[in-house]
C-alpha cells in the first residue's frame, strides 16, 4: 500500500469543511465544545457559501465523510438515552439527510469512514467501567451506519460509494504495532517531533 500526504496531491484541490470536535447534530447531543460546528451545520455552510463557488465536477470530485467519534464518546455518560439503537438510528438518519443535501448539489462520489475502536485510545483503555460502554456504542453505531450506506447506494444508483473500515484497520495495526513501527499504543505523544513516530496516538 502506498501512502501520500494531502500536501503532495498538487494537481488536486482539497477542501476541508470539517470542524474538530463536531457531533452530528446539536439538536440531538449537546455541543462537544461551546464553539463546535456540528456536521449538519458544516454541510449548510458548504451549501450556502461553497457549493456555488467551489468547482466540483461530478466525475472528478470525491466527498469524504468521517463522523461519529465524538458522538459515541459523548453518549457514554448520557443517562437521558435509554435506547441506544433508536438513538443511533435517529442520529444516522439526520447524518444522511446531510448527505442527501450534498447529493442534491451534484456530488456523486462518496467515501464513508466508520468509527475506530476509541476504547483502545489513551483516554479509555484503562477505564474498565466506561470503556466497554464506549465499545458497545461504537459497534452499534458502525452497524447502523453500514445499513444506511447500503440503503443510500440502493436509493441513488448513479452514485459511486466507497467505504473504509477504519475500525478493523485500527485493530489490526494496534494488534501488530511493532510491525508498523509503533512502540507505544496506550499513551499519547507530548514528546519532541523526533520521537512522535513511535506513538500510535497523538492525543487522548
Amino acid at each position: 500500500m502506498s501512502t501520500r500526504h494531502p500536501s503532495q496531491c498538487q494537481s488536486h484541490q482539497l477542501w476541508n469543511f470539517a470542524f474538530a470536535g463536531a457531533d452530528i447534530s446539536g439538536d440531538l447531543l449537546p455541543l462537544h465544545h461551546n464553539f463546535t460546528v456540528p456536521l449538519v451545520d458544516q454541510v449548510k455552510q458548504w451549501t450556502n457559501y461553497g457549493a456555488d463557488v467551489i468547482p466540483h465536477p461530478e466525475d472528478e470530485s470525491l466527498v469524504i465523510w468521517w463522523i461519529g467519534i465524538n458522538d459515541t464518546g459523548d453518549t457514554v455518560k448520557n443517562t437521558s438515552i435509554t435506547n441506544f439503537t433508536a438513538f443511533w438510528e435517529q442520529e444516522v438518519k439526520v447524518y444522511f439527510e446531510a448527505v442527501d443535501m450534498v447529493y442534491s448539489r451534484g456530488l456523486r462520489n462518496f467515501l464513508f469512514i466508520n468509527v475506530p475502536p476509541e476504547e483502545r485510545s489513551p483516554a479509555w483503555v484503562n477505564d474498565s467501567i466506561n470503556g466497554p460502554i464506549l465499545k458497545a456504542n461504537i459497534i452499534l453505531f458502525n452497524n447502523i451506519l453500514h445499513n444506511f450506506v447500503e440503503s443510500f447506494k440502493t436509493k441513488y444508483l448513479d452514485t459511486n460509494v466507497i467505504t473504509f473500515d477504519v475500525h478493523t484497520w485500527f485493530h489490526h495495526v494496534l494488534d501488530n504495532s511493532f510491525t508498523y513501527g509503533f512502540s507505544n499504543i496506550t499513551g499519547f505523544c507530548t514528546c519532541p517531533t523526533s520521537e512522535a513516530s513511535s506513538f500510535f496516538w497523538f492525543s487522548e
